[in-house]
């Protein structure tokens, strides 16, 4: 007697269908998210270092975007990243957008910078203990800014109350850019749409428009934070003629406020 054959069934055991990953392989996005995630430790961690090594700064912090930090719709950042530091009191501070000089920053999507961190009256001071602890006085911050996505905030700290010059600003921001662009290489690598660096531009770039010099002098501090009465003491200036020279440049380069003047400054080539 014979029995007919019957059709083979799926693999009970053994290596898994060939178009299947095996059980315990991550799958390839998350094996891209968790390269991606290492990539962007590791440029905030050596920009914390670079920012003391090749900046002359006693402490550098790196703030990483965290929105529950300030509650839905709002945003927020941890301190995940330093150098320099003596105590702990910074590690892991949560720092809401608009408070401290770091939350200002990400507000305002420009860089900020007092010389005396503990007299500055244009900043909250809810991190005065933490500030005070590691001894710290001059302070500068700046947003690791991308098409529109701010990436963190830097900090340049010194345990000495002094002006932060251009030379150092410039280092300082160098240094971000140079982070800010790694960090969006390794977010489009993940391919998350949440960190889309933003479309390139194509073709020529658009035209420098010519500002005159007194412009461009209050375009630059204007860029690095500064108030109208900061700029107005700085340049020996009238309040009223750095308001009549910023509304200036603002209306030559086509932007609406502070922030997108400087942004569209910095893309221009102006503050190179």
């Amino acid at each position: 007697m014979t029995t007919a054959p019957t059709a083979p069934g799926p693999p009970t055991g053994g290596a898994p269908a060939p178009d299947e990953p095996a059980p315990d392989e991550p799958a390839p996005d998350e094996l891209a998210a968790r390269a991606a995630e290492l990539v962007r430790d590791a440029v905030l961690g050596d920009l914390a270092r670079r920012v003391v090594a090749d900046c002359g700064a006693d402490v550098g912090l790196v703030g990483v975007p965290e929105p529950a930090v300030a509650g839905p719709g709002a945003e927020g950042m941890v301190l995940r990243h330093w150098a320099g530091t003596r105590a702990d009191l910074l590690h892991g501070l949560a720092v809401p957008a608009g408070t401290g000089l770091g939350g200002r920053a990400l507000a305002e999507r420009a860089p900020s910078w007092v010389p005396d961190y503990r007299a500055a009256t244009t900043i909250s001071h809810h991190y005065d203990a933490a500030v005070t602890a590691e001894d710290l006085y001059a302070m500068l911050t700046v947003p690791l800014l991308h098409g529109g996505t701010v990436h963190g905030v830097v900090y340049a700290s010194l345990r000495a109350v002094v002006p932060f010059g251009d030379v150092r600003i410039g280092a300082v921001t160098r240094l971000a850019e140079a982070a800010t662009r790694a960090l969006a290489g390794a977010a489009a690598w993940c391919g998350s749409p949440a960190e889309d660096p933003g479309p390139r531009r194509t073709g020529p770039p658009a035209p420098v428009v010519p500002l005159t010099r007194r412009e461009h002098e209050v375009l630059r501090w204007a860029a690095t934070g500064r108030t109208n009465p900061e700029i107005a003491a700085q340049l020996g200036l009238t309040c009223n003629t750095v308001t009549g020279y910023l509304k200036s440049a603002m209306h030559k380069l086509g932007v609406r406020n502070r922030t997108e003047l400087a942004v569209t400054a910095r893309e221009s080539g102006l503050l190179d």
